[in-house]
């Protein structure tokens, strides 16, 4: 990363002329990335365009027209590797202070540092570089932390970030782990004597596991269920169990042990019994049509 040294050798190399105190600030932010081991492709106007970062060009340029606009500058950057990507950085000037963005080529959010023009910049510094500037090392450790860090080492950094994603992603990049059943829940304690807590089926277990992949139907709600949080109104766990095993005994059909019936109208109102909201099984065939004794609400539950 850069150095206050190596950031004062780059701006006396350059030997740029500045208009006002926020030229000073961003040409020595500019002095930063180039120190810290980056090219310069585009600067001013060429880096304001709308394909700036997108721009196949791998050329170095010089320094010409960095400044031209009255209240900000724009910078486009590489490293020398070949798998590195180009940064755009744009440096506004707002009241006393100069707003930085830098943002590269596939990141999704830009990075961001404000910097007090009048905490670096000495005024009448004389013609000497190195007069004109204050806590010039405070500046370029601020410029680190915010934005260099972040762009330094970035492709071994994302190398290693995925590896050690892989070697910790457990079971969700392993499909083919066999996977454990789902077992009923069984609550621990004791109780009084004659006291049955019936078994209930795991729900959503099989939705720890990646699905099947793009034009692959799913398979889940099928006849032997999945453990999925997916339940439809053939799903098993309504009617006796699960693969044979029936986990959920007694009750009307179609009603899970313990179920509460709510209401749909005011009590005591013919039509809106518990019992006329029973799910009577399917015709061969599919299809359906509303039942004539029951009120009709555009569900599934109403047809037979």
């Amino acid at each position: 990363m850069a150095t206050e040294q190596s950031v004062m050798a780059v701006i006396r190399a350059a030997r740029p002329t500045f208009r006002q105190a926020h030229d000073k600030v961003a040409f020595a932010v500019h002095s930063g990335f180039l120190a810290s081991g980056f090219v310069l492709h585009a600067t001013g106007p060429s880096a304001s365009t709308d394909d700036a970062l997108s721009s196949s060009s791998t050329d170095e340029v010089g320094i010409d027209h960095w400044n031209e606009f009255e209240d900000s500058y724009a910078f486009v950057y590489s490293k020398p590797e070949k798998s590195s990507k180009k940064v755009l950085v744009k440096c506004l000037a707002m009241n006393n202070k100069l707003l930085i963005d830098a943002f590269r080529d596939g990141d999704n959010e830009p990075l961001h540092l404000e910097l007090s023009v009048e905490d670096y910049v000495v005024e009448d510094g004389g013609t000497n570089y190195n007069t004109q500037f204050k806590n010039l090392g405070k500046l370029v450790g601020e410029l680190n932390k915010a934005i260099l860090s972040k762009y330094s080492g970035s492709s071994t950094a994302n190398s290693s970030t995925q590896t050690s994603s892989s070697e910790k992603g457990g079971l969700r990049d392993q499909p083919n782990v066999e996977r454990q059943p789902d077992y009923p829940y069984q609550p621990g304690g004791s109780f009084p004597s004659g006291y049955v807590v019936p078994p209930i089926p795991g729900v959503g277990g099989g939705d720890l596991f990646p699905g099947p992949g793009a034009g692959v139907y799913p398979t889940r709600g099928g006849p032997g269920g999945d453990g999925s949080m997916l339940v439809g109104p053939n799903d098993p766990r309504f009617f006796g169990g699960m693969g044979g095993d029936p986990r959920l005994p007694g009750g009307l059909p179609g009603v899970p042990p313990g179920a509460r019936f709510d209401p749909y109208g005011p009590p005591d109102v013919p039509g809106f019994e518990p019992g006329r909201f029973i799910r009577d099984p399917r015709r061969p065939g599919g299809g359906g049509r509303p039942h004539p004794d029951l009120p009709h609400f555009g569900g599934d539950a109403d047809f037979i």
